[in-house]
């Protein structure tokens, strides 16, 4: 094969993909750029996970936050399960100022990303609530959580006892997204349940799943995780 022709095929499929192809070395090593350009990706994959959301954005969707059991980042990076239970603070906040048994329970969360947060809440959310309208679903009170991992679902389930949970929470950062969401959906969660009774919708940025994209099409999954009394991989979407 030729390099002009090697050329256009490492071309073709860059097109078609974030990951580092055809992107040249001298002798055994990568390009100067490439390699520049890497730790630059690194470097905000890093501030995603150490990052915090903008308090001005929380503000302005008018969502408290919480706390789960996870103290800090470095315990939270090692002690996953901490992530997964709120605080005694959190709970009794959640407790007093959230809506009890709401037919769906919005949640924003850092998870791995606070970059992701940033980025894709502004759009996402007013979308997503102007979906459960449009599909006649009612939310509960909205609120945020810092340090949380996906099961802290569960613990939520717990306090407000709702129909369905939706969690829209920022992913780990890879060298190809740093701001990438993840909205996870939960038919009445409760301490116990199963990653595989979770639906989830991935990739939420801009170069992945359109945030509006992804608000409009939450509702309508909801709607059908609510006609079917489930969730999971027994959901048929």
């Amino acid at each position: 094969m030729d390099r002009q022709r090697q050329a256009e095929i490492f071309e073709s499929l860059a097109a078609h993909s974030p990951a580092r192809i055809g992107v040249g070395r001298t002798g055994t090593r990568a390009l100067t750029q490439e390699v520049l350009k890497l730790r630059l990706d690194h470097a905000h994959a890093v501030d995603a996970v150490y990052g915090e959301v903008s308090p001005a954005l929380l503000a302005a969707f008018e969502l408290f936050s919480v706390d789960t059991q996870f103290h800090d980042k470095e315990l939270y990076l090692k002690r996953p399960d901490k992530g997964r239970l709120l605080s005694a603070e959190g709970s009794a906040a959640i407790a007093e100022r959230c809506l009890k048994r709401p037919q769906v329970q919005v949640v924003v969360a850092d998870g791995l990303s606070a970059k992701a947060v940033d980025a894709n809440l502004p759009d996402i959310l007013p979308a997503l609530m102007d979906s459960l309208e449009a599909n006649g679903l009612t939310a509960g009170t909205p609120f945020y959580v810092r340090g949380a991992r996906v099961g802290c679902m569960d613990d939520i389930g717990r306090i407000l006892e709702p129909e369905s949970l939706v969690l829209l929470i920022g992913e780990r950062p890879g060298l190809a997204a740093a701001t990438s969401m993840s909205a996870y959906m939960c038919y009445r969660p409760y301490p116990g349940r199963k990653d595989s009774e979770r639906t989830v919708i991935s990739n939420i940025h801009a170069r992945g799943t359109p945030p509006v994209e992804a608000g409009a099409h939450i509702g309508s999954v909801l709607r059908k995780m609510l006609e079917q009394r489930m969730s999971g991989i027994g959901f048929i979407v």
